[in-house]
């Protein structure tokens, strides 16, 4: 994916801010379930990436209900709506660690579901509940999400490989960076991210920066289970057992596959892998 801004940039394909060119207006962060960003500011212009609702963001622009903006974690720039973005304080103190779970207006799974969070969401939670046996964490709005389906901010998952897997069967989507629909990049970032790793969000910058370069040999003997295999525009995790995990746009969804399948049919529609990593 490319990045076309108003503002400098790094290099036109870095997607990156250069923050000495640019006084950054104020800070806010997404109060929306997902922000998507966007290349530029209207509802019919293709997702660049998304940001999970708790993400911190500086505003650089402001446009007719739309704002330009850099996220804290990668760097990205884009557009999106201004709602979707409050700037009061905000300190999280948890992160969502189930692949999707609900937000209630109080701690009862009965009552009807406000919205629902993606892994990889943040939240700030002052309280606590049980209902019925099930406990609840709650916000200072008094809303609840179940206790399980969360972890202290500070707590990662030990292996992003098993926390991709928590996510197979999610759709494929060009931009998505969480679990209600992901892009090949979007999975390997949102996995690392619950493991604590911070990356950069499109393959090619994944590609360019993650761990170091491997050369597995002619048989590709030589990955191991966590290694990253890419394509020109597309990136893959080894599952182990001669099996990847990505976010594929054949089957549309997160999806375990042999590699060598996976080569032979990407090869037949585009090339060969033009490199690998181990993270």
């Amino acid at each position: 994916m490319g990045f076309q801004s108003r503002l400098p940039v790094l290099d036109p394909n870095d997607r990156r801010l250069n923050s000495g060119h640019a006084a950054a207006l104020r800070q806010a962060h997404v109060i929306a379930p997902l922000c998507d960003l966007r290349r530029d500011p209207r509802p019919d212009c293709g997702i660049d990436t998304q940001l999970l609702c708790g993400a911190t963001v500086s505003i650089f622009e402001e446009e007719n209900g739309w704002a330009l903006v850099q996220a804290h974690d990668d760097g990205y720039v884009g557009w999106t709506s201004l709602a979707a973005l409050h700037g009061e304080a905000f300190a999280p103190t948890h992160v969502v660690s189930a692949p999707r779970t609900f937000v209630y207006p109080g701690p009862d799974l009965r009552f009807p579901a406000l919205r629902a969070l993606s892994m990889g969401s943040r939240l700030e939670i002052s309280g606590e509940a049980v209902t019925r046996g099930t406990r609840y964490l709650v916000t200072p709005r008094g809303e609840a999400v179940i206790a399980g389906h969360l972890h202290g901010i500070g707590a990662h998952d030990a292996d992003y490989v098993e926390v991709a897997r928590r996510l197979l069967g999610s759709p494929y989507l060009w931009g998505g960076n969480s679990a209600f629909g992901l892009d090949c990049s979007g999975l390997v970032q949102l996995a690392m991210h619950m493991c604590g790793r911070q990356v950069l969000r499109d393959s090619d910058m994944q590609g360019a920066s993650l761990g170091t370069e491997l050369d597995p040999g002619p048989n590709l003997n030589g990955l191991r289970r966590g290694d990253l295999v890419f394509w020109r525009g597309h990136v893959a995790i080894v599952e182990g057992d001669g099996h990847i995990l990505h976010a594929s746009g054949h089957s549309m969804l997160v999806t375990s596959e042999p590699l060598m399948s996976a080569i032979s049919r990407i090869a037949s529609l585009y090339e060969e892998p033009i490199g690998f990593r181990r993270p």
